[in-house]
């Protein structure tokens, strides 16, 4: 998992509150395999029917990080949605509030969701709004997030979480932290109770 540090990134927003998982990914692209990339799929049918999608206008170009309102990810418990966005180059979400579920894998994924007040989010979009392709920095060690007039948003996070991003330690990683322990603990039954240990074919 990519290590998460200091972003500085074109930011866009999106004045919508309950952006469910579905409208992050439809539903018909989770048969296709990670392998191929889901980016392509990101926000799929919204950004064909909506005038409120800004993704696809020039001054958004390869943007980072999206300032939502509340609930953002709500809805189902697909991990896909979070691959569209983090395939689609976006390393992190702001909002006043996210489904419990996608903010979990997010951070098993690389990708930072920052919860800041209702009103403080809502200034941040309403200035994004009004200078296009302006850009947002979240130094998470730091714990902020910088307005593109310079002015810095203080935000929590749980410190599990956070070094687990910092670190890029998703959960492969966090359990081999543990493989000198796995080893002995494996070597101790092999020879304290060997009938525990299955046979290898040979």
């Amino acid at each position: 998992m990519q290590p998460f540090t200091t972003l500085a990134a074109v930011a866009v927003p999106l004045d919508v509150a309950n952006i469910d998982t579905d409208q992050i990914l439809p539903a018909r692209f989770l048969k296709k395999p990670r392998s191929a990339g889901y980016g392509n799929f990101l926000f799929h049918d919204e950004r064909r029917r909506s005038v409120a999608m800004p993704l696809d206008e020039p001054p958004y170009a390869g943007a980072g990080i999206l300032v939502t309102d509340r609930n953002f990810g709500c809805g189902s418990s697909r991990e896909g949605a979070v691959y569209a966005l983090v395939d689609g180059g976006v390393r992190c979400v702001i909002a006043p509030s996210f489904g419990d579920i996608f903010a979990s894998n997010a951070a098993k994924n690389g990708l930072l969701t920052v919860t800041l007040p209702d009103e403080a989010a809502a200034a941040l979009r309403a200035r994004l709004a009004a200078s296009p392709g302006a850009i947002v920095t979240v130094d998470l060690p730091a714990q902020t997030v910088t307005d593109p007039d310079g002015a810095a948003i203080p935000f929590e996070i749980d410190p599990f979480k956070k070094r687990c991003l910092v670190e890029g330690l998703d959960d492969v990683a966090l359990t081999l932290e543990h493989a000198g322990a796995i080893a002995a603990f494996e070597a101790r039954v092999a020879a304290e109770e060997p009938w525990r240990v299955p046979a290898t074919a040979g």
